[in-house]
């Protein structure tokens, strides 16, 4: 791909047809000041599979003087260091702060309690702050910028971890895009309820006008950068929700007896607690780090840094508020989704439930986006991505992959414990145990004796913990298979 296409401008003087290589200067996340480079079209050991690399440098620095900087792109149909940080910064906290923020009262809260679920909250936050920052400061290493999780993955390891690292994130990003589906089919059953609660719209229904709307969003949005506007629509959405289960929640707390915070007595609460801890990873982490920060203008690394500081921080207020309010209110006994629980004026409920569904719309397509660029790359056309036959493509091509999405998240709602799973298998090691030791292999020269141990001991302690919420995630699919069927309305 030209760098025209992604807003570079080649240097001439810099393609010396006399040299198999270039040399880049100082740059970000280089082991060294200067590296040699593979020329475009050379291939070299640890290019990525049978692609040939271009390679990119930008425009004279003002004020004189030539500083070269390789910035080399895999091929990709999306956009490449486009959107400004505060842009990316929203992207993230749309993540965080998506409908499934209503649940985590029950899903957190509920069985860990006051102390361990206020503290795993605030500590959870820290832990992925760190590891996501490491994730970050891969991303221009071995002279390009590593534009997927896989393609770091691939060359910090080989070929092997290449397409292991794809089908973990694979499957971790279709099994959240599922919740998402089912998120939204329960806010629109919430609304049905609110005027007819005579059963007749089922929650599997409401599911699938849910995947027809969410695929019709995809149809118009080529690439994660062109969310643009929509993602202020996204907060505002955001907001919305939260802002109404707050008050609402708080309203209904002030007016109720003394609730009940006491952990259930379950006979699965082992399992129980387990999985509550791997939802604290969950709520924070999106396993597409790197995707996100192709779409980031340069510097990559430090305007990143910037994105994830604004998301664990201003980003993460909502979460916090929304979750112990609605613990507060309610106790034990809050529900899963918290805007059935509160009680309130039916047209603020309607509200709140339709920004619910619109919010869970928009989200989405942030964690399918790695599927859609892959295809998109692999199989789609180039030129403007409205034109009638790139159109024409997404709707083949991203209507089939949802209608899969959405096929399962009807056959299969109560989907948490599956989730639970896939984060147990997928998202603890993609996002704690390779940042880990991906730094400790890049960086290994660098690092004193005292930080290769503690990197050490975050790899073998969350993998035991990934070990652990796996096997908590399996007992609890049992358990609940027996009380669930397919289709079930819940």
């Amino acid at each position: 791909m030209g760098g025209e296409r992604h807003g570079w401008k080649k240097n001439p003087a810099a393609l010396d047809t006399s040299s198999s290589y270039l040399v880049c200067g100082s740059m970000a996340g280089c082991e060294a000041t200067t590296a040699l480079l593979p020329r475009s079209g050379v291939q070299g050991k640890d290019e990525s599979w049978g692609m040939v690399i271009p390679t990119e440098v930008r425009e004279d620095e003002p004020g004189g003087g030539e500083k070269l900087r390789i910035l080399v792109s895999e091929d990709t149909a999306h956009q490449i260091s486009t959107d400004p940080w505060y842009q990316v910064g929203f992207v993230l906290t749309t993540g965080i702060n998506s409908s499934y923020v209503l649940g985590y009262s029950q899903s957190i809260m509920v069985p860990l309690g006051w102390i361990f679920g206020s503290a795993g909250l605030l500590l959870a936050a820290a832990i992925s702050l760190y590891a996501n920052s490491l994730v970050a400061r891969l991303h221009e290493v071995g002279g390009r910028r590593q534009i997927r999780y896989r393609d770091l993955a691939g060359h910090v390891y080989g070929r092997k971890m290449y397409g292991l690292t794809w089908a973990l994130q694979y499957v971790n990003l279709f099994m959240i895009n599922a919740g998402y589906i089912i998120l939204a089919g329960q806010a629109l059953k919430a609304l049905y309820v609110l005027y007819r609660d005579d059963g007749v719209l089922k929650l599997p229904y409401c599911i699938g006008i849910a995947g027809i709307v969410c695929a019709l969003f995809a149809f118009g949005i080529p690439h994660l950068s062109a969310l643009r506007i929509w993602l202020g629509f996204s907060t505002l959405f955001s907001l919305v929700y939260i802002v109404v289960a707050f008050v609402l929640s708080l309203r209904n707390g002030l007016n109720s007896p003394a609730r009940d915070y006491s952990i259930p007595r379950l006979h699965n609460r082992i399992f129980s607690t387990i999985g509550a801890t791997a939802n604290l990873v969950f709520a924070y982490n999106t396993g597409m780090l790197p995707e996100i920060q192709a779409t980031i203008k340069e510097p990559a690394i430090k305007n990143m840094e910037k994105a994830l500081w604004f998301q664990f921080t201003i980003g993460g207020l909502p979460l916090y508020a929304v979750t112990f309010m609605g613990y507060w209110a309610y106790g034990s006994s809050t529900s899963a989704y918290l805007l059935s629980s509160v009680r309130g004026p039916v047209w603020v409920k309607t509200i709140a439930n339709i920004a619910s569904f619109l919010q869970t719309v928009i989200a989405l397509h942030i964690f399918a986006s790695p599927m859609y660029e892959c295809l998109d790359t692999k199989f789609g056309r180039e030129g403007n991505p409205f034109s009638l036959q790139n159109v024409l493509f997404r709707i083949l091509v991203r209507g089939g992959y949802l209608t899969i999405n959405t096929l399962v998240s009807a056959v299969l709602p109560f989907l948490g414990d599956f989730m639970s799973l896939t984060g147990a298998l997928s998202t603890l090691p993609l996002t704690f145990v390779l940042a880990n030791h991906m730094y400790l292999k890049v960086k290994k020269k660098q690092l004193s004796a005292s930080k290769k141990t503690w990197h050490w001991l975050n790899v073998v302690g969350f993998s035991c913990l990934a070990v652990i919420a796996a096997i908590a995630a399996l007992r609890l699919i049992v358990s609940d298979s027996k009380r669930y069927h397919l289709f079930a309305d819940l």
